[in-house]
């Protein structure tokens, strides 16, 4: 982020979205927004202008933002608004001017972040279990006080059953070599699974594995990490965004973006739903996210990179990393483990 010792005019990256005539009509104007940092945080005041290259005459101007009327001129003086967002991210700044018979639309993308800075918490270990050093870790959930867990890697995904305290895989399906399997999730009786880039999801009977159901992907880009709250299912797809599927067709209703303080995060690649919040780890990062789910604002941080050197044996460091949480709600317990890690731990947060 860059920032200044005076209040500067910050012009925005300008996206034209024109009809008719507009294409020559918009190359006449700049939108700008006088803010001195290049993110806003929600309820920010600003200003917004439309300034004129030249001798230019509008009849009107119509200004929006998140698709929501701000104001109506009949001039270029400048508007004074509030910004006020629901949900974090970027949202769109609109100015529709008419001039001469003709129509533009000036568009200026605004990054919306989180009021305050995340939360930071550190960990203790309560117990430590054996875990498969075969399973490269994509997707892990309890159901009762039995673990299930999605393991990648083409050629060798599959839906595991696991006994946690002794790490035993109780029952195992393989997925064909041509799928790579990824995050997975359980509502009601169905355990559905991801697969990265091929596209479909799977449902399965909790109970034989044997599959019920399969479904595409909307716009999401891939199937990353899954959680639920027993009425929505929450996506990863390793951009800042996370989906909110339909629990019963599965289809992306709407999603959120994940923010912190500065700016946009990505990659998340487990996801885990505890207490109402989205605990989330990013891949490659030794570290878990606490979203809110209504907002997309990282609310706190755990950092867990000193968990990794309680791993017997890392051939691979940049591949075998953190990837696996699990919370069991009757216990009000929280489980983490990583790709290809031989161990799996219960750990309590504490507050740095």
């Amino acid at each position: 982020m860059r920032s200044y010792n005076l209040l500067a005019i910050l012009t925005l990256s300008l996206a034209i979205l024109s009809c008719g005539n507009g294409k020559d009509l918009s190359k006449s104007f700049t939108l700008t927004l006088n803010k001195p940092e290049s993110t806003l945080k929600n309820g920010d005041q600003v200003v917004i202008n439309l300034k004129p290259k030249g001798d230019v005459t509008i009849d009107s101007v119509v200004y929006s933002f998140d698709d929501n009327v701000l104001d109506r001129k009949k001039d270029l003086s400048s508007i004074d608004a509030i910004l006020n967002v629901t949900q974090l991210g970027e949202k769109m700044l609109e100015a529709e001017v008419y001039a001469d018979g003709k129509q533009a639309t000036l568009s200026s993308k605004l990054t919306f972040v989180a009021s305050e800075a995340p939360v930071l918490y550190t960990y203790e270990i309560v117990n430590t279990y054996p875990h498969s050093k075969t399973s490269y870790t994509q997707g892990l959930e309890f159901h009762g006080d039995t673990l299930y867990e999605s393991v990648g890697e083409y050629g060798k995904s599959g839906l595991l059953k696991t006994d946690l305290k002794t790490g035993k895989i109780l029952k195992r399906i393989d997925l064909a070599k041509n799928f790579f399997a990824e995050g997975l999730t359980i509502i009601d009786s169905r355990l559905i699974q991801l697969t990265w880039r091929e596209n479909q999801g799977f449902v399965y009977d909790l109970d034989t594995f044997e599959k019920t159901d399969t479904f595409n992907y909307g716009k999401s880009k891939e199937g990353w990490g899954l959680c639920n709250d027993g009425n929505t299912i929450y996506k990863s797809d390793g951009t800042e965004k996370i989906w909110l599927l339909d629990a019963e067709t599965y289809a992306e209703k709407a999603f959120i973006q994940v923010v912190d303080s500065k700016k946009l995060r990505s990659k998340y690649n487990e996801l885990e739903w505890v207490n109402g919040k989205i605990y989330a780890n990013s891949y490659q990062f030794d570290s878990i996210s606490i979203i809110n789910p209504e907002t997309g604002a990282i609310e706190g941080v755990v950092d867990l990179r000193s968990l990794k050197k309680k791993i017997n044996s890392i051939e691979d460091a940049g591949n075998e990393v953190l990837n696996g949480i699990a919370y069991n709600p009757k216990t009000d317990q929280l489980y983490v483990t990583g790709k290809h890690w031989d161990k799996l731990f219960e750990i309590r947060l504490i507050k740095k």
